[in-house]
């Protein structure tokens, strides 16, 4: 049996597994090449990364294998891994999420197959309040990247306006995504739907290439110009991360005047950027987005996004229906605020330390410590019925569909066997 390779990085031990194993097939592009790619990519990755709460995507058998998302940080973890508790009001408990801060962490991700990663928009300290705005720009076949640039430049257009600037990045798929930094006081409250009365306006103004809707029936030949993304609740693919395509493609961030060229020449495939091609971009360019993560703007209000775009009663209308949006979600979260149980995080939604004390504060912390344990229980046997078909009953990494959707590790207790990836 051939021993894992033990290394140190910065002072961490890890126990790296199956370098040799290939994770896609089509190119040969091994797990070993995965991790050496995030320890080379790492210098310019982890400020994206940082104290932002992470939902890991993992192939254990490669990308043309079943995948699974692992939100609750894995119980076989080292103790030096940094999590961020944020409470989740579906499941009635805090979800663990991992805090990729450090090299070690990194490595140790990549170690997991996890070939994709996917940040939320706003720190762990205060999750309510996003640090960005972003717009995922989708074609529809035979809409392409083509299709997809144009409709950047008209967002990029209604932003100008406002002295906005916009950051775009592929996707490492078939799309386009533009970010609209703000790192100001602002709420998903306000900038879903902003978003949305954006992505309405756009479809209004350009129906013959855009939908704000995300029915595949009317999105053939149009960019779905994915407003749903601010939300508390998602998370959006991180910029460098690899995707899980043929080949090792990744999320890069890109030049105006490189989307410019794709528009002009009518060839996507101007944007497609491999591992190796996004480590020597960096090495020239270095990091087109830093100034997302420092860049300091406000968001303009929903009225007058609809004065911009000419003032009529259909564009007013829409602003009216952004502005009542907003207050039921501001009702709907002092809703679950108010509903929620003593073992909560505090109203700001700030999240709480948890640790053994605090939960076991009162003098029936015996029973409330059964209790919880009771609730994991009924959460993990009330999975899907595909999940329980399996020969390991939530093992990670394994399902019935080769690509389970709408289901997360972070949803249910995490398991407490280790696979061998």
């Amino acid at each position: 049996m051939v021993k894992s390779p033990v290394v140190d990085i910065d002072g961490k031990h890890l126990s790296l597994s199956n370098l040799d194993k290939v994770l896609y097939p089509e190119v040969g592009f091994t797990k070993g090449q995965v991790i050496d790619y995030y320890a080379r990519i790492a210098p310019v990755l982890l400020p994206h990364l940082k104290d932002r709460p992470l939902t890991m995507k993992r192939y254990p058998g490669g990308v043309e294998q079943e995948y699974f998302f692992e939100k609750n940080a894995p119980k076989h973890r080292p103790d030096w891994i940094k999590t961020v508790p944020v409470w989740s009001y579906g499941n009635n408990r805090n979800v663990n999420y991992i805090l990729a801060n450090n090299l070690p962490t990194l490595i140790w991700i990549a170690n997991l197959a996890s070939l994709e990663l996917h940040p939320s928009l706003s720190l762990g300290k205060d999750v309510s309040t996003p640090t960005m705005m972003v717009f995922d720009l989708d074609p529809g076949p035979p809409a392409n990247m083509v299709q997809c640039t144009q409709v950047a430049f008209w967002l990029r257009e209604i932003f100008e306006h406002f002295g906005l600037e916009s950051f775009p990045k592929t996707s490492g798929s078939k799309g386009l995504q533009i970010y609209v930094p703000l790192n100001t006081s602002t709420s998903y409250q306000q900038t879903k739907p902003f978003a949305n009365a954006l992505a309405r306006l756009l479809e209004q103004q350009h129906p013959e290439l855009v939908v704000s809707d995300m029915k595949k029936a009317i999105r053939v030949g149009k960019v779905l110009v994915d407003w749903s993304q601010n939300d508390e609740h998602k998370t959006t693919i991180s910029i460098y991360s690899l995707r899980a395509r043929p080949h090792p493609t990744i999320s890069t961030p890109v030049t105006w005047e490189e989307v410019e060229h794709v528009l002009a020449k009518k060839n996507p495939e101007l944007v497609v950027f491999e591992a190796d091609d996004v480590l020597k971009r960096v090495d020239k360019l270095g990091d087109l987005f830093a100034p997302v993560l420092t860049l300091k703007q406000k968001l303009p209000d929903v009225h007058a996004l609809a004065a911009a775009q000419g003032g009529e009663e259909e564009h007013l209308e829409i602003a009216a229906q952004a502005e009542e949006r907003a207050q039921q979600m501001s009702k709907a979260s002092a809703r679950r605020v108010r509903l929620a149980p003593v073992t909560s995080p505090p109203s700001d939604r700030s999240p709480r330390p948890r640790t053994a004390s605090a939960e076991r504060r009162s003098s029936g912390r015996k029973a409330a410590a059964l209790t919880e344990q009771k609730t994991d229980s009924r959460d993990n046997t009330g999975k899907s019925r595909a999940a329980k078909t399996t020969s390991s009953n939530r093992k990670p990494g394994v399902g019935k569909s080769s690509k389970p959707k709408g289901k997360s590790a972070g949803q249910s207790k995490p398991a407490t066997k280790k696979r061998k990836v």
